[in-house]
């Protein structure tokens, strides 16, 4: 079973069983994930039409964060928490409604992590909005992920910051976890997004399981138009796939099973 950086899960073990001399024929798999959806940001269209399974993170509170879950989840793609959590430099203002912020106690925590979760449609993992300060915390994330055990999530660590305490945790916690492994559009300009949309499509080659993380908003259009081009050349090397698909026996804890 292929493994990616994703804490055990209940001891559960499915053996894969083939007839003698017969080996199962995997691609390696990629999980796009598009952050910020949620307050009709550009591209939002775009990045749902495309016609593979993606991984929306949906931002709590705001404007169209049920229309988006929705359309998404219609659409046939997977359904996250984008939970805006404070970051190390910039305004507060900029992480909207019910943020994560290291003032706050942790019984105020855990309300805002629960009514976030229960304010996004059909959403099966979480990951944070900026957060570079608050996923160094252990007292906060330590909430966060207990939450999330309770409520069934995953948690993708966007690795905004390289001192994230969320490994740590969530294999303490025995939460399922995911780390991504590249952004496409942390520099604004198409020329960027390419280049980054490249060096994954050369990176899939090698690696069985990679996370790749885009934006709707400022870089939405031209994340949607690049991601038009580039998936069939991924396809070739690999299968797109929802994040929940790479962690291993997790359809069948879904399922209760």
């Amino acid at each position: 079973m292929r493994k990616l950086r994703i804490c055990f899960i209940m001891g559960l073990f499915i053996p894969l069983i083939f007839p003698s001399g017969i080996k199962a024929e995997e691609k390696n798999e990629l999980a796009i994930v598009i952050d910020d959806l949620g307050n009709k940001m550009e591209g939002t269209d775009e990045i749902l039409s495309l016609q593979v399974p993606l991984t929306i993170a949906i931002m709590p509170f705001l404007e169209s964060t049920k229309e988006d879950a929705e359309k998404a989840f219609n659409k046939g793609h997977e359904v996250i928490v984008h939970l805006p959590m404070e970051p190390k430099k910039g305004k507060r203002s900029w992480l909207g409604p019910g943020a994560i912020t290291s003032d706050l106690s942790d019984q105020e925590i855990r309300k805002r992590v629960e009514k976030a979760i229960e304010d996004v449609p059909h959403a099966v993992g979480m990951n944070h909005h900026m957060g570079s300060k608050v996923t160094e915390d252990e007292r906060i994330m330590r909430i966060v992920l207990q939450v999330c055990k309770e409520k069934g999530l995953f948690y993708l660590d966007s690795k905004t910051t390289g001192k994230s305490v969320i490994t740590k945790l969530a294999s303490e916690l025995e939460v399922p976890f995911l780390e991504n492994n590249i952004f496409f559009d942390d520099i604004y300009t198409r020329q960027h997004i390419t280049k980054q949309a490249n060096m994954l499509a050369e990176k899939i080659v090698k690696r069985e399981q990679l996370i790749a993380i885009g934006h709707v908003g400022i870089t939405g259009k031209k994340m949607a138009e690049v991601l038009e081009e580039y998936i069939p050349v991924y396809q070739q090397n690999a299968d797109i796939v929802r994040l929940s698909e790479l962690i291993p026996g997790y359809e069948l804890i879904d399922k209760g099973i």
